[in-house]
């Protein structure tokens, strides 16, 4: 994806000045929120190499579902994650489809900071 392309993560911005940097490595997400919202687009886009490196429990098998389309995200609440903080919690839905059919995921995601970066940890 290149050019003006809406991000997946739904803040609005081109995908290359939203997500794309955090996903080339050319910065830090600099909250929780930030990284959750990188983490939808990369299962979006199918980059399981950021889900890795990004997960606290990197040690699964492919992260990535090829018959998920992930179509929406919507941040419902957040706790802490802030840019002084070190762990933070986002709740959110994630709309996909599977063969046609629409589905929802709801999560209260919990994010730590771990060498300066923050880390996805698992759901509350």
């Amino acid at each position: 994806m290149a050019g003006m392309t809406d991000c997946p993560c739904g803040t609005g911005e081109p995908y290359e000045t939203c997500c794309a940097r955090f996903h080339r490595g050319e910065a830090p997400p600099p909250t929780a929120e930030a990284l959750m919202r990188a983490r939808y687009s990369a299962f979006a886009m199918g980059d399981d190499a950021f889900l890795r490196d990004t997960w606290d429990g990197a040690s699964a098998g492919p992260l990535i579902d090829p018959a998920l389309t992930w179509t929406g995200l919507h941040v419902t609440g957040r706790t802490g994650g802030g840019l002084l903080e070190a762990t933070g919690t986002v709740e959110f839905t994630a709309r996909y489809r599977r063969d046609g059919v629409p589905g929802r995921l709801r999560e209260n995601s919990r994010f730590a900071r771990r060498d300066g970066r923050w880390c996805y940890l698992g759901p509350v």
